[in-house]
């Protein structure tokens, strides 16, 4: 089939005209991507899968692990403990529930776990926790859902179970086993950045893990990996451990090598 010239002239002129318009539409939406706000968020990277949380679920993640380890518990504890908060609360800190329970573990004032006051702090729920976990016989060895059930006396203790494999994610990368495994952003503010509040941030710290003595790298870890989760809390901008940064900053994924090369101190700023 031949086509005149004329015909083949105009079908070159649409052409280049549609390359033209889908370049400048291109252009336009790369110029007005960077108005856009992004939301904070925390992404946990293990060998075992990725987990992406908001900033809250990292923090409350953080507080669960420093409480086990203020307590010498074993990670398989804290891997109940998180597959518990998910079913319950998906690790947020509810102010509300199923008749009178609250928090992150869902516990009930009338049922003996505390004023309401006490039970939505994530420190002292977790605590109250791992009080009831270590008095269930060979917690450690029988299924996950079984000693969750124990603790919680929940009307589906079966719940538990399917949140296992995330749990263990989570385990590995909070209580420090897995380094530089917990990343998190927040949006600077367009206003001169705050200070960073340090002590603050040391001291809650303290109120969760004891001792902040780092007396092995898995502990570092462990507070690098808090310290990151309360970042957009305390505006911390940099955390750095064992020759590694993290960095508040959108276009950097993960930690970076550099910073610090001693293993005795997490720094903040």
């Amino acid at each position: 089939m031949r086509f005149s010239r004329g015909v083949i002239t105009i079908a070159i002129i649409v052409i280049v005209l549609a390359v033209g318009i889908s370049v400048g539409v291109y252009h336009l939406l790369k110029k007005a991507t960077p108005l856009a706000v992004q939301d904070p968020y925390c992404v946990v990277r293990t060998p075992d899968g990725v987990r992406e949380l908001l900033p809250e679920q990292a923090r409350i993640s953080a507080t669960i692990a420093a409480v086990a380890a203020r307590r010498k518990l074993p990670e398989r504890a804290v891997v109940i403990a998180y597959a518990t908060a998910i079913q319950e609360s998906k690790l947020f800190n509810l102010d509300h529930g199923d008749r009178d329970s609250v928090g992150v573990f869902q516990q009930r004032e009338s049922q003996g776990w505390g004023t309401k006051k006490q039970i939505m702090d994530p420190v002292y729920a977790t605590n109250k926790f791992f009080a009831a976990l270590v008095k269930v016989k060979n917690y450690r060895k029988i299924p996950l859902a079984e000693a969750a059930q124990a603790v919680q006396r929940s009307a589906g203790g079966y719940a538990y179970a399917p949140h296992e494999g995330e749990a263990k994610i989570l385990a590995a990368a909070f209580t420090g086993r897995v380094p530089q495994a917990v990343h998190c952003w927040y949006p600077a503010s367009k206003t001169p950045a705050p200070r960073p509040k340090t002590t603050d941030a040391r001291k809650q710290l303290a109120r969760a893990l004891g001792s902040t003595a780092i007396t092995t790298k898995k502990r570092g870890w462990l507070i690098a990996a808090w310290s990151v989760a309360h970042a957009e809390k305390y505006a911390l901008s940099q955390v750095r451990y064992s020759g590694a940064t993290w960095s508040n900053d959108v276009e950097v994924e993960g930690w970076k090598a550099g910073g610090t090369s001693g293993t005795t101190q997490v720094e903040l700023s």
